[in-house]
């Protein structure tokens, strides 16, 4: 069989997180005086581009202190390093992390509990044996996917203090909430050194600290993920984390032109087939917004609105396979929809 792997999609991607980034920052250009002092900082981690841009009298000391503060992040909870927490624990079974490890594995698995597994921090086993976290991408058997998945189970980690216990077999991948907890600690050292108006993009997912210097709100753009090159439409904001799930960000497609996002649900260990093709969620904490953002699109629009009216504390945009787009009514205001696609807002 032969597999046709979406890279030059990803490269597309790497090409548009670079032309938001522009977007949102050269907004910043139009202010009508200049800030005191600016700066910017643009560096490869966690697999993809970040690009940190602050103002203040500190502005520079802030994206230096922040992006050494990321590739700290970085050695703790990547899964390929076996000398960061997470690959001592997947080794060995068991570990005593660090305090920000343990922190972020708490926090998904409140996550993990709230959406009924809709997201699994312990899914790695299956991403490896469709290949998505090695790049040999291909579409496993049906054994070797059941086989993966009795290997997976959130509520079967166990967790005291620091130190985390996994049963034989199982592995950890915080992927789905690193990002958004390393812009979080990106914003707060910025902030602890004065800056009040600072912007992080780790690979799309943008953060904003404060407003703009002239005190107007950010311009973030959303892909539109039927023309991922293009926008699905902007939004205007400040002090709030943009975070989007979408299968086109990493597939594969094989010789009779099945589609395979890297989106897995973890209850059947197969790609997720929920009718979204993209989930942006904003809200205050952007480790929040990331997981829900995978367990949004996992659950499909009725649920996530439904996920959403119970809990609240988010607002989220919503785009469906047929192209509607769905928004929540606290941001609609917000939201300049640029796809000509339909919308609708959602109410509570």
């Amino acid at each position: 069989m032969t597999i046709s792997v979406g890279n030059d999609k990803i490269v597309s991607m790497k090409k548009l997180k670079i032309f938001l980034a522009v977007l949102i920052l050269a907004a910043v250009s139009s202010c009508g005086s200049a800030p005191e002092s600016e700066a910017e900082r643009e560096l490869f981690a966690m697999d993809t581009i970040i690009s940190i841009k602050a103002y203040g009298q500190r502005s520079e000391e802030a994206v230096n202190s922040a992006a050494e503060r990321l590739n700290e992040l970085e050695s703790r909870f990547s899964v390929t390093d076996e000398n960061s927490d997470i690959g001592i624990l997947n080794t060995l079974g068991t570990a005593n992390v660090s305090g920000d490890t343990a922190y972020v594995i708490n926090e998904a698995l409140n996550v993990c509990s709230s959406t009924d597994g809709a997201l699994d921090i312990t899914i790695y086993p299956v991403l490896r044996e469709w290949g998505f976290t090695t790049g040999n991408m291909h579409v496993p058997s049906d054994e070797a996917v059941r086989s993966a998945l009795s290997k997976t189970g959130y509520e079967n980690i166990g967790i005291s203090g620091n130190t985390v216990t996994l049963p034989e077999g199982y592995m950890l991948d915080l992927g789905s909430c690193a990002k958004g907890y390393s812009g979080d600690e990106m914003l707060a050292v910025m902030s602890e050194l004065g800056v009040t108006s600072a912007l992080v993009n780790l690979g799309g997912n943008v953060q904003a600290l404060g407003s703009k210097p002239d005190g107007t709100e950010w311009s973030v753009g959303i892909a539109n993920p039927f023309s991922p090159n293009e926008l699905l439409g902007v939004l205007q904001i400040h002090d709030k984390s943009v975070i989007t799930s979408g299968g086109y960000q990493r597939y594969f497609t094989d010789d009779s032109g099945n589609v395979y996002i890297h989106i897995l649900d973890p209850h059947t260990g197969y790609p997720a087939d929920s009718g979204l093709v993209s989930v942006t969620v904003i809200g205050d904490r952007g480790i929040m917004c990331d997981a829900l953002s995978t367990a949004l699109f996992v659950m499909g629009k009725d649920r996530a609105v439904g996920y959403w009216r119970e809990k609240g504390g988010f607002d989220m945009v919503l785009v469906t396979d047929d192209g509607t787009v769905y928004i929540t009514e606290n941001i609609a205001g917000s939201f300049r929809n640029s796809s000509g696609f339909p919308a609708e807002i959602i109410d509570e």
